[in-house]
């Protein structure tokens, strides 16, 4: 969805020219480009995603340690982001099922599937193409309104250790 500056400053309660610099570290780096056929003239600086997500696959090659430090650094930062949306969605939940909050603000759907690895790269590309094509039925304009939301894909090995406390080598 097209966005200024100012629109996404007023989305995240934050100073329109703050948000002007992260907007340019984001074009900077790729994640995001200038719309102008959506500029109201030639000084309206309009952003898009430069693409529909983002999928972490396995690496090419082996890893520098600054590089692995990168990946540590924002699956840390998607890790807090996924635990604030789950604590928002379950203080939603009580309200939305005693019947107080009558609209559909979240669906999770979770399931435990016996995989394999063929299985999981299938179902992950199965998931990363309806994600795809949600995100463009999104872009299409429509008469109603229409509210951000926050699609996650995970597909995990339940068998995965859960990690250690760095402080007391313990999960915490």
């Amino acid at each position: 969805m097209p966005r200024r500056a100012a629109d996404l400053a007023e989305l995240v309660d934050a100073p329109a020219n703050s948000v002007s610099f992260h907007l340019r570290q984001l074009a900077k780096a790729g994640l995001i480009v200038e719309a102008p056929e959506h500029a109201r003239d030639r000084r309206d600086r309009v952003w898009v995603a430069s693409g529909s997500g983002f999928t972490v696959g396995p690496p090419e090659g082996p890893v520098t340690a600054d590089e692995e430090l990168v990946l540590r650094s924002f699956m840390d930062q998607e890790a807090l982001d996924l635990h604030d949306l789950v604590a928002r969605i379950t203080a939603w939940a009580a309200a939305w099922g005693s019947g107080r909050e009558e609209s559909v603000r979240a669906a999770i759907h979770t399931g435990l599937v016996e995989l394999t690895e063929e299985d999981v790269r299938w179902l992950s590309g199965e998931l990363e193409a309806l994600m795809d094509r949600a995100i463009e039925r999104s872009r299409t304009p429509t008469e109603q309104p229409k509210k951000l939301w926050r699609m996650v894909s995970l597909v995990a090995d339940d068998s995965l250790p859960r990690p250690t406390h760095p402080d007391h080598g313990e999960a915490p």
